[in-house]
């Protein structure tokens, strides 16, 4: 498999190829060059595949918060994936791995983007042959199951022909992530139901069969003590049982687990064992990017208190700290190794 960005039939084989072999590829919420640069650094070192996506709020701060992003356009969303998609697609190579370029939860009122996103996917193949991004998600869960299914019908025949993956979401995930807050989510509305996954699969595959389902077990974005979140994989089971009854072929669904940050390894090695194939981190390694600069102000607080002057005479130049270069440096050091830690989860390694 070539290092890189991968799309289409590769893009997807590596997918089937994780869930024949029992492991799961982590996708990791990006939101600069620097934070691409410390995934594709854990990438590297595992020598493993990895996953980079852009969500709305994460795309605009990649173009720059001074830009426009009206609502009904969401320019700078739309600049900032497709500016974040080229940028992994100019220094992936060089770290050696594959890698899959994702967009992340879009609701509704946020097509745009999507339209946007898939506008430049389709330039992009008329000059390339394949399109910028590896796969897009459409989180239409907070709409009726009948019209958010159909909908992604009306979207996965538009990515068919470019080889695109289709992530929907089914039930909803609780918590909160880049403004979108679902705390007070139904309890029911937490895990799916068998007719929900089958009406998915009985309208899409028909389509294409490059789509993955973010099916609801309980999920909840954030970080909480153990034991506030009641995940049951279990039901991923059940889903994959039921539908291999009717199709002859085992595990048959391809699965995506939201909210991952926290999560107890037992039911990360359950859903993955059930047939998740991705699952997405953030919250955790925001904390790990955020820990790097603290652990390095802590250490170096005495030449960070001005131009010059430091412990070591009050005559002393502190440029070294102070550049950018040095604590932006222990940030990407710092979610590396939360990364890493996310492959070795997932038995990505």
């Amino acid at each position: 498999m070539k290092a890189g960005v991968i799309t289409g039939d590769t893009a997807w084989n590596l997918l089937r190829f994780a869930k024949a072999k029992g492991f799961a590829i982590p996708a990791f919420n990006c939101t600069s060059s620097s934070v691409c640069n410390a995934v594709l650094e854990a990438g590297a070192k595992l020598g493993r595949p990895v996953m980079i996506q852009f969500s709305e709020g994460g795309a605009a701060f990649f173009a720059g918060k001074a830009l426009p992003n009206d609502k009904g356009k969401l320019q700078a969303s739309v600049l900032g994936a497709c500016a974040g998609a080229h940028y992994v697609r100019a220094v992936a190579p060089a770290y050696g791995i594959p890698v899959i370029v994702h967009s992340d939860h879009c609701a509704k009122k946020l097509l745009p983007w999507f339209d946007g996103m898939l506008e430049a996917d389709v330039e992009y193949f008329k000059t390339h042959g394949e399109p910028l991004f590896s796969s897009h998600m459409l989180d239409l869960s907070e709409e009726p199951h009948d019209e958010n299914v159909q909908l992604c019908a009306e979207y996965l025949k538009k990515m068919a022909p470019l080889g695109l993956i289709l992530e929907m979401e089914i039930g909803i995930t609780g918590g909160v992530e880049d403004g979108v807050d679902n705390s007070g989510a139904a309890k029911d509305k937490l895990y799916s139901t068998t007719s929900d996954v089958q009406l998915v699969w009985d309208t899409l595959s028909p389509i294409s069969d490059k789509f993955t389902i973010a099916a609801a077990f309980g999920n909840v974005h954030g970080v909480y003590k153990p034991g506030n979140v009641q995940l049951q994989p279990d039901l991923l089971d059940s889903f994959q049982k039921h539908l291999q009854a009717k199709v002859g072929y085992e595990k048959p669904f391809f699965f995506v687990f939201h909210g991952g940050s926290g999560s107890e390894k037992s039911d990360i090695n359950k859903a993955v064992s059930y047939g998740v194939v991705k699952m997405n981190v953030d919250t955790d390694t925001q904390w790990a990017y955020w820990e790097g600069l603290l652990k390095f102000y802590k250490a170096k607080s005495g030449y960070l208190q001005g131009q010059i002057g430091n412990p070591e005479g009050e005559d002393k130049p502190n440029k070294s700290y102070y550049d950018p270069r040095k604590w932006v440096r222990e940030s990407e050091i710092s979610m590396r190794d939360r990364v890493i830690e996310g492959c070795k989860d997932l038995r990505n390694i």
